[in-house]
């Protein structure tokens, strides 16, 4: 996208997530090699963290379309330790901050409103999707910064396949599916909607959690999708 820069990593450059050890040394050096391969600064970057399993354990917990905005005195934020926001999406105005977002068997989405100069990197799971999460997403910025739907503009990454990933809830349908369907719902363009091809339950370039938990991967993590916008 114009203006933005958005990188994910895969398999090849580590596990970027470790959901029972958020302070792993082996991760941290992992995203710390990925950003300034990209030349971007990891100091400068702010972690988002769904913490899926947690959250599913606190029972009041049960809104899965979360966003928070960022500013500068949050750079840095959740990449060296587990002091992270604990939400589904982050939004940010500023040029030269990037955005971090660990996701397996999840749609990662890059929103980017070039008129009001606006970032937002968001989680859409099955519980977001549940909730509508890709409408509502579109929902925030249009009513927090005046975004028009229809001109602002997407990228998604890979996400697992609608036959080995179905969402009971909605009919059986895949992620990427609902995630379409609910974006074109909130008034974006199809034309402005840049989607991954590649199911992360197949290719082995990309973690699949609920592969490894089906003993069909040997290692449990998550890739990284980051997102900054430039000068």
């Amino acid at each position: 996208m114009t203006n933005v820069s958005v990188f994910i990593s895969t398999t090849k450059d580590g596990s970027m997530y470790d959901r029972h050890a958020p302070t792993n040394p082996r991760i941290i050096n992992n995203r710390k090699k990925f950003l300034k391969d990209q030349d971007i600064s990891f100091s400068h970057t702010t972690r988002v963290n769904p913490d899926m399993l947690e959250r599913a354990t606190v029972e009041f917990d049960k809104d899965y379309c979360r966003y928070i905005e960022v500013s500068d005195v949050d750079q840095g934020k959740g990449m060296n330790d587990g002091n992270v926001f604990v939400a589904d999406a982050l939004i940010t105005t500023k040029t030269g901050h990037p955005l971090m977002l660990p996701v397996a068997d999840c749609v990662g989405a890059v929103f980017y409103d070039s008129e009001h100069h606006i970032l937002m990197v968001s989680h859409l799971g099955r519980h977001s999707l549940e909730q509508e999460g890709g409408k509502k997403c579109v929902e925030y910025l249009a009513e927090h910064h005046s975004s028009d739907p229809a001109q602002l503009k997407v990228w998604l990454t890979p996400a697992p396949s609608k036959e080995l990933y179905p969402i009971w809830a909605l009919d059986n349908k895949g992620m990427k599916e609902v995630t379409f369907e609910q974006l074109l719902e909130a008034g974006m363009l199809k034309e402005n909607i840049t989607d991954s091809p590649i199911d992360t339950d197949k290719d082995p370039n990309y973690f699949s959690y609920s592969e490894f938990l089906k003993g069909n991967r040997d290692e449990d993590g998550d890739h990284m999708i980051v997102a900054v916008m430039n000068d």
